[in-house]
This record gives structure tokens, sequence and C-alpha cells, in this order.
């Protein structure tokens, strides 16, 4: 049986939502405090995925300055009707919703409208559109009374199509299958006149997963599925590849298949550091209800085609990958900033000259907007490069590769000079908001090539002057001082450029010629084949 490779979507793309046009799917998943925000894509077959545009691509009154990057944009929810695309989403402070708005767009490549705030508690929203044309919002919050269920609810409201307003009563849908438990991230779809609520429990770690309930009328009363959990892995043990399943979106084909996209996370001796990962589950539909991957009974890594794919696809793993050389007006999509725009400190060359970084006052370790561009790292093993050049005229100013969590936990590998003025490059992790240099090396020159090279252990950092040839090791950040499980939060690594007078304001500027981000073959464990 002709097989792909998951995830479908490697690295951090957490929160996954999609939807169909036609023959032509849209998958959007959560940015949190990374500039531009939503990043959307489209596919033909739901294996290979080509980011299409960010569906927040300029300033907006939704701020993220200030904001842990673990905040911001959450688990957005893209759906299409009647000639025309939505997506709902919260920004979120303080691990809490604070605007929930919708925006709108003809063509999913944009231009996307200003977002519209709703009058909406929580987080998690969704959309659905029944038969009759009428629009449903669903979110969850926390719950209005106490009762036998969980401490959150599900709720819903009408959204007016015309004025993009919440409309209506509040009715309260569903308060989950597990006792104790928080429900959230609720779907809805209807099924031979059934309408069927998915939702998440357990959280986003070991004890995700996937719970349901029915109703026979939009506004319920909705019924608990006795088969709940319909998916989770926290039952499978440490040594299941696939961990912390869950947050789920179902999509049907046009020759009548039905997909799942979820999230989930490939830990290495309990951490990870690719963040959370879009994975592709089949379903199926029985008597009472969906059921999630029913020829395994969990998400695998190597999955059977869905019927309108074709052999011979790749994971997807590769995309963004090679050499980037920093000719073009506008930098491609896989890069991403800190809380905002830096298009006014950054300038592309056409010349060969590389990428221009205006260094900030900003550090990597404020919640500002530092001189930053990152790309995902969506390789465990990978291999990463950057040709830097750079004058630092003071020793808080430096500038180069970072590896980053968030902004208490990364390691950088920078030019910058010691205190009588001689460059060097050094090696300094951030841990718990402390920053520890671990090594320095003196160079002739403010032109360097600067590495860093990653596996299932260790980052590895390493450097050699352009004129050389000969590469000198720093040394090693363990890689799960970077994971999530020790950093907190919800993203994954960023690998990428930065450029920073440490609370110093200056008028450096450093150019980065070329970086280059290569993946390596990967020791993973045996995954169940399909079929």
């Amino acid at each position: 049986m002709p097989t792909f490779r998951n995830p479908v979507l490697p690295g951090c793309y957490p929160d996954p939502s999609i939807c169909r046009a036609g023959e032509d799917f849209y998958l959007v998943t959560s940015s949190f405090a990374y500039f531009p925000g939503i990043p959307l894509f489209h596919s033909r077959d739901l294996v290979s995925w080509r980011q299409l545009t960010h569906v927040l691509d300029r300033p907006s009154p939704l701020s993220l300055e200030g904001l842990d990057v673990s905040d911001g944009i959450w688990a957005p929810t893209i759906r299409h009707h009647d000639g025309r695309f939505y997506v709902v989403s919260t920004l979120a402070r303080n691990r809490q919703g604070s605007v929930t708005f919708v925006v709108t767009a003809d063509d999913p490549a944009g231009p996307w409208s200003d977002p519209v705030p709703l009058e909406a508690e929580g987080i998690d929203p969704s959309l659905f559109f029944d038969d009759d044309g009428r629009c449903w919002f669903t979110a969850c919050r926390d719950a209005r009374q106490p009762t036998g269920g969980g401490p959150g609810e599900l709720w819903m409201r009408e959204l007016d199509l015309d004025r993009l307003k919440l409309v209506g009563p509040t009715h309260v849908l569903w308060h989950g299958a597990v006792r104790g438990a928080w429900v959230e991230a609720p779907h809805l779809y209807k099924r031979d006149g059934v309408y069927y609520l998915i939702a998440a429990e357990g959280g986003t770690e070991s004890n995700h997963s996937v719970t349901a309930a029915r109703s026979s009328a939009i506004t319920g009363p909705y019924v608990t599925d006795p088969r709940s959990p319909l998916l989770t892995h926290r039952h499978r043990g440490s040594a299941e590849p696939v961990q912390n399943v869950g947050h789920v979106d179902l999509v049907d084909t046009p020759d009548g298949e039905t997909w799942a996209v979820a999230l989930g996370v490939r830990p290495i001796e309990g951490t990870h550091t690719l963040g959370r990962e879009v994975f592709l589950v089949p379903v199926a539909w029985g008597a009472h209800g969906p059921v999630f991957a029913p020829e395994a009974g969990g998400v695998r890594l190597s999955e059977r085609l869905p019927s309108i794919a074709t052999a011979g696809l790749g994971d997807g793993a590769s995309a963004g990958s090679g050499r980037v050389r920093f000719d073009a007006p506008v930098l491609g999509l896989e890069w991403n900033s800190l809380r905002g725009p830096v298009d006014d400190r950054i300038s592309p060359s056409a010349d060969g000259g590389g990428l221009g970084l205006v260094l900030a006052a900003e550090s990597l370790g404020s919640t500002g907007v530092p001189t930053f561009l990152g790309r995902r790292q969506q390789h465990v093993r990978f291999d990463a490069r950057t040709h830097i050049s750079f004058s630092a005229a003071h020793p808080a100013e430096e500038a180069g590769l970072a590896v980053f969590q968030n902004q208490d936990h990364h390691a950088t590998l920078a030019l910058t000079v010691d205190g009588g003025g001689r460059a060097q490059v050094v090696l300094t992790v951030r841990q718990a908001g402390t920053s520890t240099r671990l090594a320095s090396v003196p160079v002739a020159t403010g032109e360097v090539v600067l590495a860093v090279e990653g596996d299932e252990v260790r980052y590895a950092f390493r450097l050699k002057e352009a004129d050389t040839g000969q590469w000198v090791s720093l040394g090693d950040v363990e890689r799960s001082c970077l994971s999530t499980e020790r950093a907190g939060g919800f993203v994954g690594v960023y690998l990428g450029l930065y450029a920073t007078g440490n609370g110093r304001s200056t008028d450096g500027r450093a150019y980065a010629r070329w970086f280059d981000y290569q993946p390596h073959a990967e020791q993973t464990s045996v995954p169940r084949t399909a079929g």
C-alpha cells in the first residue's frame, strides 16, 4: 500500500485547522509571538503543502510587543463558505485569551482584511456553517457554574456574517468528557443530520486527547460520546515515537474520504525541541460517529496515502532547506521576526552583499522587537551556517547565529569585540533568564562563517574565519536545555540571525551574506507500517 511520512508539516506548526474549497485544501496554525502571524498553506492531496501567505501580514492593533513568545496568536480556525474564507483566532496575554477576532478574504493568498474584534471570551474559537447558511461561533472558556464535569465549557453564539458580529443568546454546549479536565479546541461537524462536537482534553502535553459529544440540534443538548477519548497516545508509553496527540480538525476529500489534521510531538528521551507538528490521520464514520485511525488506533509515522494523492510523495520536511543568499527584494515565507516587523532594520541586497541587519537596543532576552530573523528547526539532525561580516564598536554589540526557544532560553554564536576592541566570537547560552558565556575565540577579522549542528544529544557550535577554511569548535549545548519541557511554553526552536546592542543604542550594522540550512538523516524508532 502506498504510504507517506508523517508529520506532513514538520517543525513548530501547532493547533492545525483545515478546510476545503473545491479540490483545494487550506491549512492554518498558531504563530504565537512570531510575525507575520498565522501561516496559511495550500495542498491538493493533503500530504504535500506549500505556504501561500500569512493571514496577519501587516501591523495591526493586535500588538505582540511585551509578550512571552508562547503568548500571542493562538489556535486559529479556517473555514470557507459561499466564496469567502474566514479565519477566527485569539490574541493571548499571560496565557489567557485577550482579544478574539475574525478576518476574511475572497482569495486565501490574500489580501486578508484587518482583524475585526468579536465579543467573545476564552480561546480556541471556531466557526460552523449549517445547511441553512447560518454561521455559528464556538469557543472554550472557564465554566460559569460548577458542574459535575470539567472546569471549562464550550459555548456558542451565532455570527452575523454581514456585520461580523456575534448575535443572539449564548448556548453552553458541553463541559467535556473527563471529570476535572479542561475542555478546549471545539469544532462542529454535521453528518446525516447529527451534530458532532469534537474537542481536546487533558492539556497539550502527554495527557492530550480527542473527545466528542453529539446532538440532534445545533444548540444542544450535547451528549458525551462514551467512546471518548477517540484518539490519544497517553497510554502508549514513553517509547511511542509520536506523543501529545490531539487538537484535531476534520476535512472531507472530493471522493468521500475523511481525514484529520492533528498536532503531535516527536520526543527524544522525554523531551522535544521541534515543537508541536502537523500529523495527518485517516478517519472513518461508524454508527456512533467518527473513528480516528481505524487501521492502527493511533497516529503513525508511516501512513497510507489518501486516495486523492499519488505515490512517491515526500514528507515536506525539506521545505525551506538549502542556501538563502538574500538577493531577492522580499524574504521567503519561512522567515519570521519576533513580535513585529523589522523591515526598517533589514535590507536584502541584489548585488551579493547579503542581508543588512541594523543593530537594535533590544536583545533576544527582551520582550520587545529585537533585530532577529529566524526559521523553524524542522529536523532533529541538521546543519545551519551563515557568513557574517560585522565590526563591533563596543563589547555590548554582537551579531550572529541564534538557536532560539524563547527569551529566557536560547543559545547564540556571535561576532563582537573584547574590552580592548579586538574581534572575537563568543558562545553564550541563556537558561531560565540567566546568560552564561561558554567560550570565546579571537578572530583576525570581522568576517566569519558561524555554524551549529544539531542531533539527538546536543547543539554543537563552531566557526571558521572566512579566509582560512579551518573549523574551530567552541563547544556544545545540551539539546534538552532548549526543549519545551525544560523551557516551558508551547513553541519549538527557531534558527536564525540577530544583531543587538544589548540595551545600548547604536547605528551598527551587520551583514549576512548567506544562510544555509541542511537536514541530515535522522535516527528514529521504526514506525508501524501501513496496511
